[in-house]
């Protein structure tokens, strides 16, 4: 029997590959753009219609697990910090996401600060919050006598 919120393998692989590419070509787009570093080869073209093409991927993902895993998640208590801190990321990276494209001209400096620390903060708590599901054993006050 699956335990409750626990995601298919297939839901799990696309949330994964989703989230995962978006933060990685989007930290690689940061690298070049934003810090300067190996700019020809990072903030290009390639990289920046790679990272909104995994976005989309990452949208998908985010509505495959609205409807179940995010309520079995607050039904249970667990991770509610981390599930919640991510989709209130998740949100302002897709509006900014969105002003970042069709937004006024005025703003887009400060939404790209905006969306790149957001951005950064999200893929820290989507790591932390997948831990558990790795199997990492947890300290048992008992192991550790």
């Amino acid at each position: 029997m699956r335990r409750l919120g626990k995601m298919p393998g297939w839901q799990a692989w696309l949330v994964i590959v989703g989230m995962l590419s978006c933060s990685i070509t989007g930290s690689l787009y940061l690298l070049g753009h934003q810090w300067q570093i190996e700019r020809a080869l990072f903030a290009n073209h390639t990289v920046l219609a790679s990272h909104g093409l995994s976005a989309m991927l990452a949208t998908l993902a985010l509505g495959s697990v609205l409807p179940f895993h995010i309520k079995a998640g607050f039904q249970s208590g667990r991770k509610r910090i981390s599930g919640f801190s991510q989709l209130a990321f998740l949100m302002v990276l897709l509006i900014s996401g969105g002003l970042l494209y069709y937004g006024p001209e005025a703003t887009r400096d400060a939404v790209i600060n905006l969306h790149w620390m957001v951005g950064l903060a999200f893929f820290a708590i989507f790591l932390f919050h997948g831990i558990g599901k790795l199997g990492i054993p947890k300290l048992r006050k008992s192991s550790i006598q």
